[in-house]
């Protein structure tokens, strides 16, 4: 008898050294991240896999590395003036609809009215269309109609008539009068009941799309008064542009603030919110978080396009504070191709302690790749996550966690490494935004914004660390209270 309790008790003992030995650290201690002053024992994820042990940390074989060659720009001669007025460049118009580029003589880029009224005139237009046909058909029905009144006037002459010889006809014109009778009576009710209910519901819906018609008119007219004078914004832009912040930088616009960029000469301009100050500047802005005003949980279109609000002005009568928006895959990834980039990850805890992760080398390969991105050459205080993954897993656990290399995926376009094909299992819907996932992230800057920092498992949607994360600096149950990401051309002597 003695025997199967100690038996039980080894048992016990195995399954507990090989539990220790899945994530936590030799002396069985709760595993601890950066600065957080919380411990955070790492759970198995359904997106982990389940083994034992420690596996040997591998990182993909494989990375399309990032573009290394090439030069854009050297370094700067001499510093950018202070307070001088920046260089006039030649302007152009950059969007219809009446607005033109910022200028004394033109005004400023301001499409809220002109826009409004565009859409309101084709509104009517659509509307006008599907009205003529619906009062065709209501002259129609009621053409339809008095022919029915007419022939039911007609058979009532004949019933009268028929009636007058009733009783030489017997009862075969008995029977033959009691079927018309029944015929007319039910003519009679559905003239006298339905006709006239469908043609009031037909004449309702008409008066209601007249009062409609009447409104946008009527707001047509309100923005056909407003477009008499030339558009004016709260937010100008600069009159210096440039292909990107570092362009704009060595043209004098060494404010930052909003700025238009234009890659090409035959590509459009774009808004985009220039950071003239860090690092020397010329820091193109491609996301920014500080707020939560701005859902990240966005389908592959927005985040192909770009979403939110690129800045906004205090009251300075200039947009030098910028918002919360993703600047959009198709510019960064043009932007990235045009040579060698570097990029900026700066972040902010809840207790204002800021630490960042630089890149020397950042790509975003084109859609037809689905903006595959390869980073090298890190520095800086917050962690290499996108390489290295989180520190602090082991083996398998660890290599899933890298980014570089990494498709980009939303909850509507799964290219993550978590069992493709499996729509219940994608990390963009469990994690909460767009991002490049592997199985799933070590960082997650798209993702929930959680006010306080630490959140819990409950509070998350789908019960993961699904809020705004960089795990090798806070872990992966502390949400950030700020985030951004930044570009800049990389060259030489800066």
């Amino acid at each position: 008898m003695r025997i199967l309790p100690l038996l039980s008790l080894c048992a016990v003992l195995a399954w507990a050294s090989a539990v220790s030995d899945y994530d936590d650290e030799d002396d069985g201690t709760p595993l601890s991240f950066g600065n957080s002053t919380r411990g955070f024992t790492v759970d198995a994820r359904g997106n982990r896999p389940v083994s034992r042990g420690r596996d040997t940390y591998s990182p993909n074989l494989y990375v399309p590395p990032p573009i290394s060659t090439g030069r854009r720009y050297r370094g700067r001669p001499t510093a950018a003036p202070v307070g001088g007025k920046p260089e006039a460049l030649r302007e152009r118009p950059v969007e219809a609809g009446g607005c033109t580029h910022a200028s004394d003589q033109l005004g400023v880029l301001c499409p809220t009215g002109c826009e409004l009224k565009t859409t309101i005139l084709k509104q009517e237009t659509n509307i006008k269309q599907a009205v003529a046909p619906l009062s065709r058909q209501v002259d129609e029905l009621s053409r339809s109609s008095n022919n029915i009144y007419s022939y039911v006037e007609r058979m009532s002459n004949a019933l009268r008539e028929r009636q007058k010889v009733v009783d030489g006809n017997g009862q075969v014109v008995s029977q033959y009068t009691d079927t018309l009778e029944e015929q007319h009576a039910y003519i009679k009710e559905t003239i006298d009941t339905a006709f006239p209910s469908d043609i009031r519901l037909l004449q309702g819906a008409l008066s209601k799309i007249r009062e409609k018609i009447q409104k946008l008119e009527k707001a047509i007219q309100t923005q056909q008064v407003n477009c008499r004078e030339p558009c004016v914004s709260s937010c100008p832009i600069p009159v210096v542009s440039g292909k990107e912040c570092e362009d704009i930088f060595r043209k004098g616009g060494v404010d930052s603030q909003m700025y238009l960029v234009q890659s090409g000469p035959l590509s459009p301009g774009y808004k985009v919110f220039c950071d003239q100050t860090t690092k020397d500047g010329g820091w193109l802005l491609i996301q920014n978080r500080m707020d939560g005003s701005v859902g990240f949980g966005r389908r592959w279109d927005d985040y192909r396009r770009g979403f939110g609000n690129v800045a906004f002005d205090v009251g300075k009568g200039h947009c030098q504070t910028p918002g919360e928006y993703w600047l959009g895959n198709e510019h960064v990834s043009q932007l990235t191709n045009m040579g060698p980039t570097e990029v900026l990850f700066e972040m902010e805890d809840w207790s204002q302690n800021k630490v960042h992760a630089m890149y020397s080398k950042f790509t975003i390969q084109s859609e037809s790749s689905n903006y595959l991105m390869s980073v090298d050459g890190y520095s800086g205080t917050a962690g290499n996550t996108l390489e290295q993954g989180a520190t602090e897993l082991h083996g398998e656990n660890r290599t899933m966690t890298i980014h570089n290399g990494m498709m980009f995926s939303t909850y509507d376009r799964d290219n993550d490494k978590w069992i493709p094909g499996d729509s219940s299992k994608q990390c963009s819907m469990e994690d909460g935004g767009g991002w490049w996932y592997n199985r799933c992230h070590s960082a997650n800057p798209n993702g929930r914004y959680y006010m306080g920092g630490a959140y819990t498992s409950r509070m998350a949607k789908h019960g993961t660390d699904d809020g705004m994360v960089w795990m090798n600096w806070k872990g992966s149950w502390f949400s950030l209270k700020t985030m951004s990401m930044k570009i800049r051309p990389f060259f030489q002597g800066k």
